[in-house]
């Protein structure tokens, strides 16, 4: 049902914990499903002064699809400029695991949702 990729990111997910004193948070829930995702991101700036995301953290919980694909998102998107990070889509998320079961792809968009959302947070 789950590709290896989603298993591993399941089993041993990257970034995971709460961050102390983020710059940003952006969170996101599915009432249908119940799963609720939270990001959190430390910003810096380039030296061409731009704001990256030097690092980020989530909490999830959810489904194992709902953990992976969170999991992912903050491995895509470390070390990222904003303008980078923005042009994330859920279908890079999905293919970056593998794959994810057709019932499952609104994990990987809420995700996405999540991640600019903080964006969002930390711009306001």
């Amino acid at each position: 049902m789950y590709s290896d990729e989603v298993m591993k990111h399941f089993k041993s997910p990257r970034n995971m914990g709460k961050m102390e004193n983020p710059d940003a948070v952006g969170e996101v829930g599915n009432p249908v499903c119940g799963d609720l995702m939270r990001l959190y991101l430390r910003v810096g700036k380039n030296e061409k002064g731009e704001n990256f995301i030097e690092d980020i953290k989530f909490e999830t919980l959810g489904c194992v699809a709902a953990i992976a694909t969170t999991s992912m998102i903050t491995e895509l998107a470390k070390g990222k400029t904003f303008k980078e990070v923005l042009k994330i889509k859920f279908g890079d998320v999905e293919k970056s695991l593998g794959s994810l079961p057709p019932v499952k792809l609104h994990c990987a968009d809420l995700s996405v949702k999540a991640l600019h959302k903080a964006i969002q947070n930390f711009k306001e």
